[in-house]
Order: structure tokens, then sequence, then C-alpha cells
């Protein structure tokens, strides 16, 4: 199937490693012109160089999405770059704390302005570039925990204001064919992951956690979050605007 991507202009943020590195392959593999960003530079440059020697084009823009100004800078890169943006993928996000009493006031700032402040920022600078050129995709990468309980405080809260601007923003830009949407992913395994480190630290318990709450019987991987991506980027996803879409092998509960 032709998905209609080769030669579209796609941004990825947090794309040095993990979901965000395997949907920036997965939007190279199928013709895109690559924006990464990530805060650090070395992890940068080494998977730009892998992409680069996949046949992808890609532009490496070092940034801490935290900071207006470094969002404001990257979208006037890319554009000097290749003069038009057709794809966001809004990656960074994360949190600090393990519950309220341990994630103080900067955290929730922080976490704040990575996860949902920074997808406002760059919806408002590439919505008017997308416009003119017809349309255009916004993609959220939220979790299961932003659609349910379960995670630590800030991340669920946050998450959850991820996926409820992704449905504002939805609605707002359909009449400029800008289709937003959110991808959720379940626990995923992956080299560096958080549940990596659990399984290295405690394996007995992460196998009672996958007999328990992984219906499939493992973890997710990053490549089957990238997959779902592409599909949202897609002209196949043509009339897919404003969901929230799970990549969590019925890992979640919730019904909608």
């Amino acid at each position: 199937m032709d998905l209609g991507l080769e030669e579209k202009v796609a941004i990825v943020t947090g794309a040095s490693r993990g979901v965000g590195k395997a949907i920036a392959r997965a939007l190279g593999a199928e013709g895109c012109r690559l924006a990464i960003i990530a805060r650090g530079r070395k992890a940068l440059e080494e998977t730009a160089e892998e992409l680069r020697g996949a046949g992808v084009e890609v532009l490496t823009i070092a940034a801490d999405l935290m900071i207006p100004q470094n969002i404001e800078r990257s979208v006037q890169d890319v554009m000097d770059r290749y003069g038009r943006i057709d794809i966001l993928v809004h990656n960074a996000g994360g949190a600090r704390g393990q519950t309220i009493f341990d994630t103080s006031d900067e955290d929730w700032h922080d976490a704040l302005a990575l996860n949902v402040l920074a997808l406002s920022h760059f919806a408002r600078l590439v919505a008017p570039i997308m416009s003119r050129q017809g349309g255009g995709r916004i993609i959220a990468i939220s979790s299961i925990f932003g659609r349910e309980s379960g995670g630590r405080p800030a991340y669920n809260a946050l998450k959850a204001a991820s996926i409820s601007l992704t449905k504002s923003l939805a609605r707002q830009f359909a009449p400029n064919n800008i289709l937003v949407n959110s991808v959720a992913p379940g626990s995923l395994l992956f080299p560096g992951s958080s549940w990596d480190r659990r399984r290295q630290a405690d394996p007995e318990s992460i196998e009672a956690f996958v007999k328990s709450e992984l219906p499939l019987g493992r973890f997710g991987t990053p490549e089957e979050v990238a997959a779902v991506v592409v599909f949202l980027a897609s002209s196949a996803a043509s009339l897919v605007s404003g969901a929230c879409i799970p990549v969590d092998g019925a890992q979640s509960r919730s019904n909608i």
C-alpha cells in the first residue's frame, strides 16, 4: 500500500532513543524527510547517522523543549532546511516523582512544559504552515495512563491533558485538513527503558507483572507504536482525527 508519505517533512521530538527513534526510522523508511529533536547532541547525532545510512534525509536539532524559544527556533530551522512541515510527532515527555509527596512544584511545572505546553506551542507554530500547504498531521505520544489511573500522579495528569488537548486541536484544525490524534502506548520493553531496568533489578516481580497485567504475555516494542504513528501520518488515515489509539495488547481496562 502506498501510504502517501514520500517526500513529506516530519518533525519527531524525543527522537534519539526508544519510541521516538523507532518513529523516526519508520517514517524515514516510508520516504519522509526528517527533523529529529532531542536534548542530548551525542545520541541525536548517532541516530541521525543510522538514518542517513539507510538513505534518509535528516536534520538534527539539539534543544530543550521546555524553553519556548527553542521550539520557535526548531520550527524555523525546519522551514529553512525544507520549506514545509507536513507531520509533527510530539514524543518528548515524561514526569518525575513517584507519589504526590515526592513530586515537587518544579517537577509539575517541568512536566507541564514538556508534555502539554510544548505540544501546544508547536501546534500554534506548525498549523498555519500546514494550512497553507493544504493540510497536515499532528500526533502526540501519550500513554494508557493518560486514559485511566495507574501511573505516577504528574505523569497520569499530564498525559491525560495531552489527550484532551489533541481532541480540542482536532476540532479546531479540521476545517484546514489538519488531522490531530494521540497514541497511547502500554508497557514497552527496549534497552535502557524503565521496564528493562526493572526487569534486570527484579526479574521475578516483572515476570509476575507480565502474567497478571499483559494479556498477550509480553511487553510491547517501540516499533509496534511506530507502525500506528505511520498509519496516522499517512493518507490511509484520512478520516481519523480527534482519536486516542491505545497500542497496548489489551493491557488497559478503559472501555473508551
